[in-house]
């Protein structure tokens, strides 16, 4: 190696460093002399006159796991714990000692803290030995356990009943329809539908089914042709009952906030307002509702299934009753969009129009100077007056082997090899309401099997999907559920 020789500059750097260090070296041993100096001062000061506070350790895990696995031996007839582990009990008692080796001369606030402290962290409800201490803390058994801690008025806790559901198996009766419920149904029904069919004329049964969903607290699709009716027919529904009635045009430029509605900032009041869309009224006419972006259609699923609005986090209920009656035309599929399996599923009917006969055609044509047909209608029946229809459907008995008849009936789409996807339990329970609707409107306290086979094909078909086969060979939705209701046998019930 090579030894470099040091300039007489840099050895007097180096000296000047090591001395340097040498005094930082003196100026440690000083704060550490110091230091001790100062220790052994404190260990001779007095004590100072306030008390020192031993808080209360906080629970561990094992005694946190113990108060949640308590054993059945551990509780009394109503649920109480009888005795905890041995750490919590040693805990309460080094609070207790703790708050009676409190000086006299302490401030009584410090030990009304120390009190209040104990109570607050001690586990309620534990029965332990009572011990002769000097200090006024009460004893923990006498502390009040947390049950009757919440129900306290002090607490501002009340007593409150939790509705639960029936257990499953057992029947949530409504009670039984009497003959003058029935009759006062079926009179507000049938004047329902022949007020409609003076303007849908010669089209009882899709007006019938119209009505049916309305008063279950359902929503219809009319899917036809163009110029069938379809717009004619809801109009001339909300013409029928005094309730209020929106229009939504569906176009594909259509936002959701035109439809359920939208928070704006008012500045007279300096507040933001919500302002309702048209989804806010008893009757919404969806027209053409396939022309609607997927985005838009979908600010339709929570209002259609439980019938309330959430804007920027609020929930606005609508108006009751509520139902949709949704159009769409299936031979134009220029510009628009195929609705999702989701919404097809909230509709509990799906049902077509048709084309009139020739004998009501002519009829039409003698009345060619009505142009407007539903907005000659006047109302016939209000807004309490289907809700008092729905209480009395509710009542219609449904025997035991008209549910078996119904669930073979979903079941039987479930496996057939025509489906791909079957109806779901949602469509069972829209086929039983809408059961009990139909008979109602027949004048009858109970549902038969007719009164099934009548609405399961426009209750269940679009429902379903079928197969990529059976799509092949021409078969519809229509003609497998017509199928499988001439191969599952119907009940025979005892009416009596």
């Amino acid at each position: 190696m090579t030894k470099h020789n040091e300039t007489p500059q840099e050895q007097d750097i180096d000296e000047e460093t090591v001395l340097a260090g040498a005094h930082e070296s003196a100026v440690e041993d000083a704060a550490a002399a110091s230091a001790d100096e100062t220790v052994l001062a404190g260990t001779s000061m007095p004590k100072p006159s306030v008390p020192h506070v031993v808080m209360p350790d906080l629970p561990t895990r094992e005694m946190f796991e113990h108060t949640h696995t308590t054993n059945d031996g551990d509780l009394d007839d109503e649920g109480t714990v009888l005795a905890t582990s041995s750490v919590s009990t040693t805990s309460t008692s080094t609070s207790t000692a703790t708050s009676a080796s409190t000086s006299s001369s302490a401030p009584v606030s410090v030990t009304e803290t120390i009190v209040a402290a104990s109570e607050t962290t001690t586990t309620p409800a534990v029965h332990t030995p009572s011990t002769p201490t000097t200090s006024s803390t009460p004893s923990v058994s006498s502390m009040p356990s947390m049950s009757s801690a919440s129900h306290s008025p002090a607490l501002g806790g009340t007593a409150s009943t939790v509705h639960t559901l029936p257990p499953i198996g057992a029947v949530a009766d409504a009670g039984t329809a009497s003959n003058e419920e029935i009759a006062d149904f079926r009179r507000h029904f049938s004047a329902i539908v022949d007020n409609v069919s003076q303007a849908v004329v010669g089209k009882e049964t899709p007006i019938r089914q119209c009505v049916t969903a309305l008063v279950a607290g359902g929503h219809v699709l009319l899917e036809d042709n163009p110029g069938t009716g379809k717009t004619q027919l809801a109009r001339a529904l909300a013409n029928s009952v005094s309730v209020s009635f929106k229009r939504i045009q569906f176009t594909p430029d259509l936002l959701p906030s035109d439809v359920v509605g939208v928070t704006f900032y008012d500045q007279k009041t300096g507040e933001f307002s919500f302002r309702e869309g048209p989804i806010f009224a008893s009757i919404v006419l969806a027209d053409e509702i396939n022309r609607a972006s997927p985005k838009t259609q979908s600010a339709m699923l929570e209002v259609m299934e439980e019938q309330k609005v959430t804007v920027d986090g609020h929930t606005h209920p609508v108006p009751q009753p509520f139902i949709v009656i949704a159009t769409q035309n299936p031979i134009e599929q220029l510009g628009t969009y195929k609705l999702p399996e989701a919404q097809m599923d909230r509709f509990l009917i799906k049902t077509t129009i048709g084309y009139p006969s020739t004998e009501f055609s002519l009829d039409i044509l003698r009345q060619v100077n009505i142009t407007d047909r539903a907005g000659e209608l006047a109302a016939v029946a209000s807004g309490d007056d289907i809700l008092a229809m729905r209480t009395i459907a509710n009542k219609v008995r449904v025997a035991d082997a008209i549910l078996e008849y119904v669930m073979r009936i979903v079941e039987s789409t479930r496996h057939d090899e025509s489906i791909a996807v079957g109806s779901s339990m949602r469509g069972a329970l829209a086929l039983t309401r809408c059961a009990r609707v139909w008979a109602a409107a027949d004048g009858r306290g109970y549902v038969i099997p007719d009164d099934v086979k009548a609405l399961a094909v426009p209750v269940l078909a679009h429902r379903i999907l079928l197969t990529s086969d059976a799509v092949f060979t021409s078969n519809t939705p229509e003609d497998v559920l017509t199928r499988i209701l001439g191969e599952i046998p119907a009940p025979q019930l005892d009416v009596h």
